[in-house]
């Protein structure tokens, strides 16, 4: 009991070391483990793993038969030897189609998301080798997998990056890394702070979608409290920070896009911020987001003070919820060629919905702001455009 205890310490040793970028530290662990157990599979597809970010295919090609011997009518351990030997020959495909098999008995190993991700981008998948990481980050920690696949001849990275050798199995060993992140023991506090709240604020990829729809709604419940109706009252919405065109309170332009006039209004806004408001966040990252939620507003909100007649009181999340509507088009714009047939049919859905939601608004006895709606629009295309990180480089 006491030697599996050991042995299993050192494959969860090895399999964080492997998310953190260290395939050596990973492999020494592996080779604690082999040394205990020589005819456990787990222990062998480890030291292929680790060796792959290496750049020792030799062991890769050995580890990976090892495991099929001890696994000799198959195995969850055979099927990713398979892959990697698949990958070894470049026959990604055939690599992807084991591996997917693999997660199907074992939908929780952040590595086999890790090596899906980088077939996937190896295909020209891009979007789904996206989906495939961040995956991976959320079941390792955030671990990124840094230096654990070999590079790929035209990398669009998902920060996995291979060793700085050629692929294939003729290639040899490659020297190590000269600026290897520090082991977790030998990081500062300070940095192992950044590292557990990067880790916590990963585990909830809707955090601020979320956070803005409670506090819409909570405002919204005071409201109805005051006006005790689902139909709020306009001296109620007033009082709470309702834009009324043109009368100085500036103030009033961030307070009343947390308004809403009626259980409908916020229903609706509620509704769209989480069906579009989720997609942007995972895009952009989550402070990125909030700066185009609360920026677009704004914008909005300034676009009505000096547009409507004075007398109007307008309410509202609807300027910033265009904003992240537009940023969500302006990824999917620049990144039409990456994401392949799936950008160009996003691209399409989201000019439909666009023209659908402007022609609601300037339909006759609509009562929407469209000055508003066009105002957040405009800001969140062009923030999008400045804050937006290309698939090529990196995907959130």
């Amino acid at each position: 009991m006491e030697a599996q205890t050991e042995i299993q310490s050192y494959l969860e040793r090895g399999k964080q070391a492997l998310a953190e970028g260290q395939p050596r530290e990973a492999a020494i662990a592996f080779a604690h483990a082999a040394q205990i157990d020589p005819q456990n599979p787990k222990v062998h597809l480890g030291l292929a793993e680790a060796n792959l970010g290496l750049g020792d295919y030799r062991v890769v090609t050995l580890a990976c038969q090892k495991v099929e011997e001890l696994q000799p009518e198959g195995g969850p351990e055979s099927l990713l030897a398979r892959a990697l030997l698949a990958l070894l020959e470049k026959r990604y495909e055939q690599a992807l189609a084991y591996v997917d098999q693999y997660v199907a008995q074992e939908p929780a190993n952040a590595y086999a998301h890790a090596l899906r991700s980088y077939l996937l981008q190896a295909l020209g998948q891009y979007y789904d080798a996206g989906l495939a990481r961040s995956r991976a980050a959320r079941l390792s920690y955030g671990g990124r997998f840094e230096r654990a696949f070999p590079p790929l001849e035209e990398s669009f990275g998902f920060g996995y990056r291979g060793a700085p050798t050629p692929a294939g199995p003729a290639a040899g060993p490659s020297q190590p890394h000269q600026t290897e992140s520090a082991p977790w023991s030998q990081r500062g506090q300070l940095q192992r702070q950044v590292t557990r709240g990067r880790f916590i604020l990963s585990r909830y990829p809707r955090l601020v979608t979320n956070t803005l729809i409670f506090i819409n709604i909570a405002v919204f419940l005071v409201e109805v409290i005051l006006s005790q109706s689902l139909f709020i009252d306009s001296n109620v919405l007033y009082q709470m920070g309702g834009e009324v065109s043109q009368i100085g309170d500036y103030w009033r332009i961030l307070t009343a896009m947390f308004l809403h006039a009626n259980i409908l209004h916020i229903f609706l806004n509620m509704l769209s911020l989480f069906l579009i408001g989720s997609a942007t966040e995972l895009f952009y990252g989550k402070l990125r987001y909030l700066v185009i939620y609360l920026a677009s507003g704004i914008v909005g909100g300034l676009a009505t003070y000096f547009l409507m007649p004075a007398t109007v009181l307008s309410v509202g999340a609807s300027g910033a919820i265009f904003g992240v509507f537009g940023a969500l088009g302006a990824f999917y714009i620049t990144n039409r060629r990456a994401l392949g047939p799936f950008g160009q049919g996003a691209i399409i859905n989201w000019l439909f919905w666009l023209g659908l939601n402007l022609a609601l608004g300037f339909a006759p006895g609509s009562n929407i702001a469209v000055s508003d709606h066009i105002g957040g629009l405009i800001t969140g295309l062009i923030l999008g455009l400045l804050l937006g990180r290309p698939l090529e480089r990196r995907m959130l």
